[in-house]
């Protein structure tokens, strides 16, 4: 009788344990490092020998993704809580990949996600994720390139914020999550009071009681039965390591406290070896070598000196040693030249500090009083931060010459392709996909940044195109920054014959009217495949504007794009193209639209105006011939879409000049 009674509450005592765990689908664990630990992995993601979870390599364009095995079923639980401790390694000073996120996701491979401005999700991801973000995407809505961001089902965050924490007296204290330095962040969502926590902290800090970010959401509302938590990460153009160093989770309860003596350390800068001068034999020999040193010594001296002066001290972060470039080029060896030309030459270049390939421009420069000034808008370009603008990384200056140090993008500049019948033709979908992401970089030079920049160079082998074949804007060794707002100063003119528009010879004032109308012809140029001015073609086609034109004019606008197409193209979009090109390329300055209408009109958010025969009659040659002018521009200003393009006044003026 006991025996069965026994048995009896034994079996009871099961019963309710079976009850409970299936009711409580919870989940805990605590990672103090992860050896042993078992996630699943993709992409660049890996375990490191010292116990690092290391979610990217020192690499470009990679991602990493990390996801604990288990799944949650986010329907019945009621709260969970996370910390975990990270850090962001970069080579570059003041530069890195595109940050870390810690993710909820329906499913632990992400199909689609891409290396680059996404942090190793894909541009339509459907997870919940918190964002830490060390790259402004003007295209996200991002608020700076150091913040925090709560993502529901999109990378445009519905909450975000400067990286930093509150001390318990309230003030607010920034970080950098670039520093190097680990870091802790704690997720922590209540769900009773359908609220979402996050905060961050220096590492082995006690954890802050205000919240650096809340935000009300019921996570049973977004149709996941179960979700994975882990990791994601991605590079782009910068190499970058992302560490994970240890995390602790918890359902339905406060996760666990990570033990910081146990965590694993992060890697040190490398060693240098350094070499033993030989033994000294007689004092004949030690002399011998001293004079043999001594004469080296200078020599290198003299091989490497650079040019420095007391007020480059400010810009050091931007400023590379001549031997470290000496040396990345391998001596500036032909071999290693990847272009060259009035401005100078290219070459490609290996760094060994773990910055990766770079390109290098050489171009002579002489001394002169603009020099400071001229360094200092350097050092502002190395900070424009854009995916379709090639990141200027720094420069040296040395006797006659300057070097500009940028990112090395792999397959060279457009014009290769338009040009080298050795390389592949470019689709057109490619051909427009790099128009749109120039216009892009552009509208983001003029609108986008704390200054005004003016290009100066717009130009196709100023295009460069990374390893996805997208177009990025590169060569700011001619740019301008100017306060926005404020008129530009009148300089030499520089630039590219071809490109420069009509105005520059009379003024010398670089705008980014002159801007818009160097990406007229290079609309044109991409398009047709030909030379802003072609020196082998007849009188009449010398200019490819006036060549366009004409075609225009006699209705076949579109038989001027590449005859390479074979008729493989997108009528529509190569009409497009083409007016805009020569609508930007007007000679008249105030004819021309600003980037952010030729951004509008390649997006078709607003449709492209026609354009009269009479209008286009101001073209390369000037003003002459006017006539139609002023029935244009009275037609075109009273289109209701097209409000703001130009100014009364401004139209006043020209319809007196076509009279």
């Amino acid at each position: 009788m006991k025996t069965r009674v026994f048995n009896t509450l034994l079996l009871i005592l099961l019963l309710l344990k079976t009850a409970a765990s299936i009711a409580s689908p919870g989940l805990s664990f605590l990672f103090n490092g992860f050896h042993g630990a078992s996630l699943h992995l993709d992409g660049s993601a890996e375990i490191t020998r010292a116990g690092l979870l290391r979610l990217t390599q020192d690499l470009k364009e990679v991602q990493g993704h990390a996801f604990h095995p288990t799944p949650i079923d986010i329907e019945k639980i009621s709260s969970f809580s996370t910390t975990f401790v990270f850090a962001v390694a970069s080579g570059h000073s003041g530069l890195s990949g595109h940050g870390i996120t810690f993710v909820l996701s329906p499913t632990t491979r992400l199909v689609g996600s891409l290396p680059s401005q996404y942090l190793g999700l894909t541009g339509r991801n459907n997870v919940v994720a918190v964002e830490l973000d060390t790259v402004q995407n003007l295209d996200l809505n991002d608020i700076n390139d150091n913040h925090v961001g709560v993502d529901i089902k999109s990378l445009i965050s519905v909450k975000s914020t400067s990286a930093g924490y509150f001390t318990s007296q309230g003030s607010f204290k920034n970080l950098s999550l670039i520093s190097g330095d680990p870091m802790q962040l704690w997720v922590d969502y209540d769900g009773i009071k359908k609220r979402l926590d996050v905060i961050l902290a220096p590492v082995e800090s006690a954890k802050p009681e205000i919240p650096l970010l809340s935000w009300q959401v019921n996570m049973s509302e977004f149709g996941f039965e179960s979700v994975y938590v882990g990791f994601s990460s991605s590079t782009g153009s910068i190499p970058t390591s992302h560490y994970i160093l240890g995390w602790s989770f918890s359902v339905d309860g406060v996760a666990e406290g990570i033990d910081f003596s146990r965590l694993p350390s992060l890697p040190g800068p490398k060693s240098r070896m350094l070499l033993i001068g030989l033994p000294v034999i007689s004092a004949s020999v030690v002399i011998t070598v001293a004079v043999v040193v001594a004469v080296l010594v200078l020599y290198q001296r003299r091989k490497f000196a650079e040019l420095f002066e007391d007020w480059e001290l400010e810009y050091g972060p931007r400023r590379f040693s001549y031997r470290d470039l000496y040396v990345a080029t391998k001596g500036f060896r032909e071999r290693e030249l990847i272009g060259a030309g009035g401005f100078g030459k290219v070459y490609r270049g290996v760094l060994r500090d773990g910055r990766g390939e770079v390109a290098i421009k050489r171009v002579s420069h002489e001394s002169r009083q603009g020099m400071r000034e001229f360094v200092a808008e350097i050092a502002s370009v190395g900070r424009l931060r854009h995916r379709n603008i090639v990141p200027l990384l720094g420069y040296c200056r040395r006797k006659g010459e300057l070097l500009l140090v940028y990112d090395y993008m792999s397959n060279g500049s457009l014009d290769n392709f338009l040009f080298n019948p050795n390389k592949p033709l470019l689709s057109w979908s490619q051909r427009f996909r790099i128009i749109k992401g120039v216009a892009s970089g552009l509208l983001y030079l003029h609108e986008g940044w704390e200054q005004l920049v003016v290009h100066r160079d717009v130009k196709s082998s100023n295009v460069l195109l990374d390893g996805e074949m997208n177009g990025r804007l590169g060569d700011f060794g001619l740019a301008r920054l100017y306060d926005h707002g404020t008129a530009p100063h009148t300089t030499h003119i520089v630039g590219t014959l071809g490109y420069l528009a009509p105005e520059l010879a009379k003024t010398g004032r670089a705008t980014t009217a002159t801007d818009v109308y160097a990406f007229g012809v290079f609309l044109l140029e991409v398009a047709c495949a030909r030379r802003p001015i072609d020196p082998r073609a007849s009188p009449t086609d010398l200019s490819l504007f006036d060549w366009v034109l004409d075609h225009w004019r006699r209705g076949v606008g579109v038989e001027a794009v590449d005859p390479r197409f074979e008729g493989d193209y997108a009528a529509e979009e190569v009409e497009l193209v083409l007016k805009l090109g020569l609508l930007c390329a007007h000679a008249v300055a105030v004819a021309r639209p600003s980037m952010r209408q030729v951004v509008q009109f390649l997006d078709r958010d607003v449709e492209m105006p026609e354009l009269a025969p009479d209008f286009m009659n101001v073209g390369m040659s000037g003003l002459d011939h006017c006539m139609g002018f002023d029935e244009y521009f009275m037609s075109y200003a009273t289109t209701s879409s097209n409000q703001g393009f130009l100014h009364s006044s401004v139209a006043e003026s020209l319809l007196s000049v076509g009279r």
